[in-house]
């Protein structure tokens, strides 16, 4: 197992080095230009965001599409990967994960757009998109779609399951002792229930579920920097030199470079936003929409509530509680940081990850379905709807090194056939703007 996890590590540490961050990163600033800043609609599109009318074909509403993705993306990476990202980058980490999703909001919008530009309508009349159709009918690339969608249906078994029944198991055993495989076979009989009814039973528990979980863990954080207010100053200047300049051993802490602050951050930063990745795209192109402007800016938000506002407040509430100094990681330093609130402090922690886990596991086992019925048709929904839901008790109980290394693996190879796509068809999607946004017909129905 051990040298398992080392050739894991260090194939990790192979694509995750400066052209796969400067791929990723140069993606966010190349559309934010082009496309002149989309972020300064983000109002805009919250405000589309909120409706739940039918505006046209599609299988679910726009909201239910924005919270599907809400749940693939508000997971374990806003809690367990903002820690293991200070862990191993130092403070500085907070500030690149927070860049990332700034800038990323450009990114999400563009997948998004060309998503809902190529999706198909299969013969039961239901809608299928995603980054393996705009590869193929955008850049007539059969092969590199397929490419992506192996990738996917392969990546959702680490990011989108593994790593979120794992962190969960962790945290419940290390704070209440129960054992792993139990909360592995609670979570694993609740996701098995959802999944059955497809894309419109899981919308339909995410558009109850991700509103009230977000709220509730954001207000959690927001009391625990209160109690502990007069450090904010100290914590927000750390954070903003350690991005530069890097962080010197301290206490149990390995010091970490700039070179380190930037990896993690921007990794960990595509964990949690998965903007780049490609995967939200899959649910965005089922949304009903007049036209593909206005579900690329309901999809934007979902960068936005991510990782602007969720990631920044953990990493804000991690940094300022100093725990970080004393060498623990992952689960267990964001239990640290929530000690502040005594008893209840926890509590919160493993409600607002148990839900974040679960809602995540039923975005994903939809990504990655729709990736495995890409390469193999129809006929494989319901085998891969079951091997999903062994992986869940699998994952429950494994290693958290060999799970969180496996993820990145898998989401550098997801990510750069996407991004690729993304900057060959940038002038695709600065027509399409123009058409609907700037030039204000964003109420038109599409084509």
């Amino acid at each position: 197992m051990e040298t398992i996890e080392n050739l894991l590590i260090q194939i990790s540490d192979l694509l995750w080095g400066y052209p796969l961050i400067i791929l990723l990163f140069g993606t966010h600033l190349f559309l934010t230009f082009r496309l002149r800043f989309i972020q300064r609609y983000i109002f805009t599109a919250i405000k589309i965001s909120l409706k739940r009318n039918r505006e046209g074909k599609g299988d679910i509403s726009q909201f239910g599409a924005l919270t599907t993705a809400l749940a693939a993306t508000i997971g374990t990476g806003n809690i367990v990967g903002v820690s293991t990202a200070i862990a191993a980058g130092g403070p500085g980490a907070v500030m690149w994960m927070w860049l990332t999703g700034v800038f990323g909001i450009a990114t999400k919008y563009a997948e998004a757009l060309l998503a809902v530009k190529y999706r198909v309508t299969a013969e039961d009349g239901s809608m299928s998109g995603g980054p393996m159709y705009v590869i193929e009918r955008g850049l007539k690339m059969k092969w590199l779609a397929v490419l992506f969608a192996a990738f996917t249906s392969v990546t959702a078994f680490g990011i989108g399951n593994m790593v979120q029944a794992n962190s969960i198991s962790t945290l419940v055993f290390e704070s209440f002792q129960i054992p792993q495989w139990v909360t592995g076979a609670i979570l694993t009989i609740l996701t098995a229930t959802v999944i059955i009814g497809g894309i419109k039973s899981i919308a339909k528990v995410c558009e109850k579920l991700v509103p009230f979980m977000a709220i509730t863990y954001f207000l959690g954080c927001v009391v625990i920097l209160f109690i502990n207010y007069e450090g904010i100053p100290t914590s927000l200047l750390l954070i903003f030199e350690s991005a530069f300049s890097g962080h010197a051993v301290v206490g149990g802490f390995v010091g970490a470079g700039v070179r380190e602050a930037i990896r993690f951050g921007i990794a960990r930063g595509l964990f949690s936003n998965e903007s780049g990745l490609g995967s939200a795209p899959i649910v965005a192109a089922a949304a009903q929409t007049k036209n593909p402007i206005r579900q690329a800016l309901v999809s934007s938000t979902g960068t936005f509530w991510d990782t602007v506002v969720v990631c920044a407040v953990t990493g804000l509430v991690i940094v300022n509680s100093g725990e970080w100094i004393h060498g623990y990681s992952g689960a267990a330093l964001t239990k640290q940081a929530f000690s502040d609130l005594s008893y209840f402090g926890p509590i919160l922690l493993t409600f607002g990850l148990l839900t974040f886990v679960f809602s995540t596991i039923l975005g994903w086992s939809y990504y990655g379905e729709k990736a495995a019925e890409y390469l193999f048709g129809s006929k494989i929904i319901k085998p891969y709807r079951y091997i999903w839901v062994a992986f869940v008790m699998i994952g429950s109980v494994l290693s958290l090194n060999i799970v969180w290394t496996f993820s990145d693996i898998t989401n550098a190879l997801m990510a750069i056939p996407n991004l690729v796509s993304l900057l060959l068809l940038s002038g695709i999607l600065v027509k399409e703007t123009k058409k609907y946004l700037w030039d204000g017909n964003l109420d038109e129905m599409g084509d």
